[in-house]
């Protein structure tokens, strides 16, 4: 029985992740907001809309690399790509954003939501005032920004694509009010998926679980505490768009975190196992 269980779980796996209905030529003239475009998977997310003819306004806190990143995306096809230096730690930041977008690109299709913020590793408590900071810019800024850009996603049909964590399914050590304000934001986008299907929104939501070492802010924030490596950030990125342009319910890079999430509740011992691996701690 067990055998059975196992091998028709494996056969969906397999027709899953191997299923292809990706069109790229959907994303021709697609108009997109991508926050965090600065460095890391939000980069290569931006490259990858160029590539492919999107009009895109991008969007992080540091100008400097944001003009890097404009100018490589005119370089490899964007029809048109403009750029917004914002901090999402700033309450009145997203209505700023969304309006620029709006502005330059006439409405929207896409909203990318990938910006991200990381206290330092270190300690097992934080500080309330560090827990306020990272769930504005984790997760308060997500749900204004969404509040702000439905409008015009529910016109154009459009989709959301929130780039989040595994840190947003599976609590790890050194992480908790990063991980509080993922699963946050996991619940949040779970709870409106089932909205827009009540009130018939034709508007599509695809949760990306990456792996925290598909994030480069995340992978310093932990840095010598965690025994794992950065992993590529452009087949991340491009899982990223393949399952948003899908209108994909959830996407996990790399695929193995899905079973990883599937199975938190069922195994928690070989799961915790599994994380302490990740450590450079013992059990206590």
């Amino acid at each position: 029985m067990k055998v059975l269980l196992l091998t028709e779980l494996g056969a969906l796996f397999f027709a899953y992740y191997w299923a292809d209905n990706f069109d790229p030529a959907s994303l021709q003239g697609a108009r997109a907001l991508l926050t965090g475009a600065s460095a890391g998977v939000g980069e290569e997310l931006a490259y990858h809309y160029a590539c492919l003819g999107s009009h895109l306004v991008l969007t992080a806190h540091a100008e400097a690399l944001l003009q890097k990143v404009v100018g490589n995306c005119r370089k490899v096809g964007s029809p048109n790509v403009f750029y917004i230096a914002a901090d999402m730690a700033s309450p009145e930041v997203p209505e700023r954003v969304v309006q620029f977008a709006l502005d330059k690109l006439g409405g929207l299709d896409y909203l990318v939501l990938n910006h991200l913020g990381v206290a330092p590793a270190g300690t097992r408590a934080r500080s309330a005032q560090a827990a306020r900071w990272l769930m504005q810019v984790n997760f308060l800024s997500y749900v204004q920004l969404t509040s702000l850009a439905l409008p015009s996603l529910t016109e154009s049909k459009g989709s959301l694509v929130v780039v989040s964590s595994l840190l947003g399914r599976v609590p790890r050590s050194f992480s908790s009010p990063y991980s509080a304000a993922k699963f946050a934001s996991d619940s949040f986008f779970g709870s409106l998926r089932r909205e827009l299907d009540v009130q018939d929104v034709n508007v599509a939501i695809t949760m990306c679980v990456l792996g925290l070492w598909d994030r480069a802010s995340a992978a310093e924030g932990v840095r010598g505490v965690t025994r794992a490596k950065a992993a590529l950030g452009p087949k991340a990125a491009l899982a990223v768009i393949r399952g948003g342009a899908t209108r994909a319910p959830s996407v996990f890079y790399p695929w193995r975190f899905h079973l990883l999430c599937l199975l938190r509740a069922w195994l928690p011992r070989p799961r915790a196992w599994f994380i302490r691996q990740e450590f450079n701690v013992t059990a206590a």
